[in-house]
């Protein structure tokens, strides 16, 4: 289905006639013959307002009960079954009120847009959500209900309903806008024409700027590249250099002479990454930039001043901003022109100002430099010395058997030789003392510098040319060579700093290690500041590799910057701008790495507050009930026997004195759960075991489960060896399973306990058909206040198996599920045998517990 149109009536402040000429549109198409309904309009009251709905037909709205009231919304489903196509649904940022589909009125509308119909619709500036917080500091008053930037700006047509302060103030004034009783206040506040000024800038502002992107739309759709000076656009040129600021600053002021002018930063790097430019420096520069209300950029290309230009021509810029050169006059006649000069030839209809600053013209001469090392060059000078005499002598030694161009095509050979060996520059030499050796002895008339024959002097003319040209391309290619090694060492380089990072490795001492043996560094240190009552900065080392003998990063040969307070120095050497960049990518890993220790450390340090507060919470929530209910009972019962309003019969007095009783001695099990869980965690736990037989725990086993002990299977043969347990301990801990086990045994099926010797250890298994515990859930089990598949307080608070596991492994003992077979589950109690001593007794099952956990 074709996707309706949107159409938006965008206004400055209430009042300005949004409503009015969204109504004015429909009743506009309803005359065109178009299918036009009113989904949702908002009169506010307003009798002109009200006349325009006159003819055009309205959808009821839908209503909706909240908290005693009833309220109206756009009825989404009477819209969508009517069909219509157009529909005028007002306030687009409304919030709806709780109970309809949509939580606003935005998304109410994408329901219709996307059903295929058109809506027309209307908002105000401030309820946009990216100026929000411009409009409440200039207004004062906190807009709570916004919408986003991007459903006003997808909208297809969006038109501003303009009207200046005074003649808002004057509609208000005639009663147009608010009733009699609000309007002085209105005009006093929120009305001023300060306040309607700056919010009909804003409003203007905001319409530009999405006109503009719909202009560069257009332009790119159409091919069009020439630049339309519809805005000015000030684009400044940035190298990093300390003349950067004196641009930016100057760019700035040549944007704001234009009214909505933009300024644009923009950095051009070397699609080698071997810019040069200083990181901090252009850091620092973004910063004003974006200070100053302009936006940073970053381009890549090899060739600045094209680069630059297709940066402007596609901003659709109308002024570039460059500084001047910082070469020297002498510099200039040997890299020919400059950036400046190309960049004005090329530039077509942008016009271009060039900067003058402080460093203009004080550059040095171009580094005369190829990418040999520096011993090859050394061999190559000393070839270019030696081997022309040393060739001329072998030559003389011929005679004439051998013409000029057998002697030029010698020394040829040997200008190559030199440029395998040293490069351009010693090639150069030899090409020049070649050419004056062939003259002076090889060229008539000999030993003169007269060359009489043309054909003599254009083959040194051409063996010149040919010397320049073969030395250049082997230089180049040994610059080449050298920048692929780099960029591979480069790449490795990152990839092994890559895979630490996904490997997880935390090591910081490791990772500076590494940094100093790839760059060939006596020491690397990462440094922190740290903040002091005196001017001067205080600096520690986090980590370090190496042998460092600076204190402070300013001392070091290198400093690289990872964030504000970090700072990674290497002792050494300097660096050159490419390896800089790649120092600090492991200068940012580092600082990750501290972050990272510091939030392991912060949270393992939160982890027992979080634990603790964990089992308070569950304490206090677990509790409520088992606390309650026995303290309850027993206070009605006391109450109830201290009344001396009803007479109680000797029974009644009996079963009272009961409950209090059993009540009493409920709420006392419980609290010596929680206080023997409190001394288990605490390891404070008072334990005394002696040989004893299971058999002597039984008794108070079943009179501890009362009336439910009627519901158990024991089975523990008399033949069992005695245990070393305490029988108060063993007691309770049997006590709790097997009240576990009958709470979840179904009817007919009774729990059984039951003993067996294993070696040194005796169990004691209960088993029980209930529905068993999933192994994943095992280890959770045994968490205090846990009761799995329970969502209330009233069966107990979950400390049973705690309590029974901890009391357990107070007497070397340990308890372990496992299933039955069948289906079900069954606790296995295991305690060391009394021919064992308590203190070198083995806890049974505790290596298979620790595997599963």
């Amino acid at each position: 289905m074709k996707r309706g149109h949107l159409r938006v009536y965008l206004g400055a402040a209430p009042g300005v006639g949004k409503t009015y000429k969204m109504l004015g549109e429909g009743q506009r198409r309803l005359a065109r013959g178009t299918d036009v309904v009113v989904g949702f309009v908002e009169t506010h009251g307003r009798e002109h307002t009200a006349e325009m709905l006159a003819g055009l037909e309205v959808i009821p709205r839908r209503i909706i009960d909240y908290r005693g009231a009833s309220f109206t919304e756009l009825d989404i489903d009477a819209v969508l079954a009517r069909r219509p196509e157009v529909a005028l649904v007002d306030e687009l940022a409304h919030t709806n009120v709780p109970g309809s589909r949509n939580e606003k009125r935005w998304q109410d509308i994408e329901e219709l847009l996307a059903a295929g119909i058109d809506v027309i619709s209307a908002v105000n500036i401030q309820h946009l959500e990216s100026i929000n917080d411009v409009v409440e500091k200039i207004t004062g008053v906190p807009q709570q209900e916004t919408v986003p930037d991007r459903v006003v700006r997808a909208a297809d047509q969006i038109e501003l309903v303009d009207m200046t302060p005074e003649a808002l103030r004057r509609r208000m004034a005639h009663g147009n806008v608010y009733a009699a009783d609000k309007i002085d206040a209105a005009l006093g506040n929120y009305f001023r024409v300060g306040n309607l000024s700056a919010l009909r800038e804003l409003a203007l502002l905001w319409l530009a700027d999405r006109v503009d992107a719909g202009l560069q739309q257009y332009r790119q759709e159409h091919d069009i590249d020439s630049t339309w000076e519809a805005r000015e656009r000030v684009v400044v040129a940035l190298t990093g250099g300390p003349e950067g600021e004196t641009l930016i600053r100057r760019a700035a002021r040549i944007a704001a002479r234009s009214s909505g002018g933009d300024l644009l930063a923009v950095h051009v790097a070397r699609s080698d990454g071997l810019t040069g430019a200083n990181p901090s420096k252009l850091a620092e520069q973004r910063n004003l930039v974006e200070k100053l209300g302009g936006t940073y950029h970053q381009v890549v290309g090899d060739d600045i001043p094209s680069a630059l230009l297709t940066f402007a021509k596609a901003e659709n810029a109308t002024q570039l901003v460059l500084g001047g050169s910082r070469r020297s006059r002498i510099g200039s006649l040997f890299t020919g022109p400059g950036i400046g000069a190309t960049t004005i030839r090329d530039s077509g209809d942008i016009d271009v100002h060039i900067v003058t600053h402080s460093l203009m013209g004080r550059g040095r001469l171009p580094r005369l430099r190829g990418s040999l090392s520096r011993r090859r060059k050394i061999q190559g000078f000393v070839l270019s010395i030696v081997l022309p005499p040393v060739l001329a002598l072998v030559l003389g030694l011929g005679g004439d058997t051998l013409n000029l161009t057998s002697n030029v095509l010698a020394f040829l050979l040997a200008v190559v030789v030199v440029a395998l060996v040293g490069g351009m520059w010693p090639a150069m030499v030899t090409a020049v003392g070649g050419s004056l050796v062939l003259n002076w002895f090889f060229t008539p008339p000999k030993r003169t510098f007269t060359i009489a024959e043309l054909n003599n002097a254009l083959a040194l003319v051409i063996f010149i040319l040919v010397a320049a040209m073969v030395s250049s391309v082997v230089d180049r290619a040994a610059r080449r060579t050298r920048q692929a090694a780099r960029a591979a060492a480069e790449s490795e380089t990152l990839a092994t700093l890559a895979g630490s990072v996904l490997r997880g490795e935390t090591a910081l001492p490791a990772l500076l290690e590494r940094v100093r043996e790839a760059f060939g560094m006596t020491g690397a240190c990462l440094m922190e500041r740290v903040d002091d009552d005196e001017l001067t900065e205080v600096w520690r080392p986090l980590a370090s590799a190496g042998s460092l003998t600076c204190t402070r990063p300013e001392e070091a040969d290198a400093e690289i910057p990872a964030r504000d307070d970090l700072v990674l120095v290497l002792q050494g050497h300097q660096l050159e701008a490419d390896e800089r960049r790649l120092v600090g990518a492991f200068a940012a890993h580092a600082a990750a790495l501290v972050d990272r220790a510091r939030l392991s450390e912060a949270a393992a340090e939160a982890k027992p507050l979080a634990e603790a507060d964990k089992l308070r919470t569950a304490l206090l929530r677990a509790v409520g009930h088992d606390l309650r209910s026995p303290l309850a009972s027993a206070k009605a019962s006391v109450t109830s026997l201290r009344s001396d309003d009803v007479e109680w019969s000797e029974s009644e007095r009996a079963e009272l004195l009961e409950t209090a009783d059993e009540s009493l001695d409920r709420l006392s099990r419980l609290v010596d759960n929680l206080l023997d869980l409190s001394r288990l965690q605490a390891g404070v736990l008072p334990v005394f075991t002696r040989p004893m037989a299971l058999d002597e725990i039984m008794p108070g086993v079943l009179a501890e489960l009362g009336d439910e002990a009627d519901q158990v299977t024991v089975d523990i043969p008399h033949t069992l060896p005695l245990v070393e347990a305490d029988p108060a301990l063993l007691e309770r801990v049997v006590a709790n399973l097997l009240a576990n086990a009958i709470r979840y045994s179904p009817p007919g099926r009774p729990p059984l306990i039951t003993g067996s010797a294993l070696g040194e250890i005796v169990e004691i298994r209960v088993i029980d058909r209930g529905p068993g515990i999933p192994r994943e859930d095992r280890d959770r089990m045994f968490a205090p206040f846990q009761r799995l598949g329970d969502t209330d307080n009233t069966v107990g608070v979950g400390l049973g198996l705690a309590l029974a596991r901890g009391l357990a492994e107070a007497m070397h003992g340990a308890l372990l599920p496992e299933d039955t077979p069948g289906g079900g589950l069954t606790m296995v109690v295991t305690i060391p045998t009394a021919s064992l001593r308590p203190t070198d007794a083995p806890v049974p099952g505790a290596r298979e517990r620790s595997e599963q956990e």
